[in-house]
C-alpha cells in the first residue's frame, strides 16, 4: 500500500471522527476547515465516501452526515467485547449514584484505551474522550491493567510506555512504578491523585471479567475536592457494582463463565 493510500485511509478515519464530535451536519467548507483539509482534497474524499454508502449528501442545503452503513461497521464489537450491555449499565448505576466521569478501559498496546465513556454532569469537570489514549503510566486505570502481566512483562510495559511518553517529566521510575502496579494486583483496585491532570482524581477497580483474553477496569474521575472526601464510599459502591456483574451475566444470558 502506497503512501498516498495510507494517507486516504487515515482521512476516512478522521471525517467519521469529526461526525462523531459534532453530531450534526457538516459542509464541504466546515469539513475542510475543521480538518485542515484542501478543499478539493476533501471534495473527492466526501463523494467518494458518499458513493459507497457511508455518508448521505442533501443537495439543498449541500451538507452531509453519515448513515447508518457507518454504525453497521461497528455494532458487532461492541457484543464480541461485553456481550449484551450488562458492563454499560453498571457504568450508568455508577454514573447515577456519583454525577462523575466514569469510563471502561483496555489495554492497547503500551497504551490505556477508553473503550466507552460516560462524561461528569457536574459543571467543573475533565473530560476523557471516548476511544482515547494515554500511556500506561500515566493512570491509576493504566496501573490495574498493567497488574494482569508478571512483574518481568510489568517492566517491559514500563520502559516502552516512558518511551511513548513525549514530557520527559511526566515518565515514571521503574521503582515507583512496580510498587504502584504490585499495590493494584494486591488491592484489585488503584488511586491516583493529580495523575494525569493536576487537580483530578481517579479511582479504578477490576471487573470479574475479560474481553478477548484481556483484563477490563471500571473507573471513575473527577476533581480532588469531589472524589477524596468520598474514596472509601466510591470505592466501596464500585466494588458492588463490579461483584454484581458476574449475577447480571448470568440471569440475562444462561452463562456463569467470566468471560464476555
Amino acid at each position: 500500500m502506497g503512501v498516498a493510500s495510507v494517507k486516504s485511509a487515515v482521512r476516512v478515519l478522521e471525517v467519521l471522527a469529526y461526525f462523531k464530535n459534532s453530531q450534526k451536519p457538516q459542509s464541504l467548507r466546515e469539513i475542510s476547515h475543521g480538518l485542515g483539509y484542501p478543499q478539493s482534497s476533501a471534495t473527492v474524499l466526501l463523494k467518494n465516501l458518499t458513493q459507497l454508502g457511508y455518508l448521505s449528501y442533501d443537495r439543498a442545503s449541500r451538507l452531509y452526515f453519515p448513515t447508518l452503513q457507518v454504525t453497521a461497521l461497528g455494532d458487532w464489537i461492541r457484543h464480541a467485547l461485553f456481550g449484551q450491555g450488562e458492563v454499560f449499565e453498571i457504568m450508568q448505576d455508577l454514573h447515577s449514584a456519583t454525577g462523575e466521569t466514569v469510563s471502561i478501559a483496555l489495554q492497547n498496546d503500551v497504551y490505556i484505551q477508553y473503550i466507552r465513556v460516560i462524561q461528569s454532569s457536574h459543571a467543573l469537570r475533565f473530560v476523557t474522550e471516548e476511544g482515547s489514549m494515554r500511556p500506561l503510566t500515566q493512570s491509576a486505570t493504566g496501573w490495574l491493567l498493567m497488574a494482569a502481566h508478571t512483574d518481568t512483562e510489568v517492566e517491559r510495559l514500563v520502559r516502552r510506555a516512558n518511551i511513548a511518553t513525549e514530557t520527559f517529566a511526566m515518565r515514571q521510575g521503574l521503582d515507583v512504578m512496580m510498587q504502584r502496579v504490585q499495590n493494584a494486583r494486591h488491592q484489585g483496585w488503584a488511586t491516583a491523585e493529580n495523575i494525569p491532570l493536576i487537580g483530578g482524581a481517579t479511582i479504578c477497580v477490576n471487573l470479574p471479567i475479560t474481553a478477548q483474553g484481556r483484563a477490563v477496569v471500571l473507573g471513575m474521575g473527577g476533581t480532588i475536592e469531589r472524589i477524596v472526601p468520598k474514596k472509601a464510599e466510591y470505592l466501596s459502591l464500585m466494588q458492588k457494582l463490579a461483584a454484581q456483574l458476574p449475577k447480571r451475566v448470568s440471569t440475562n444470558k444462561g452463562n456463569t463463565g467470566d468471560s464476555i
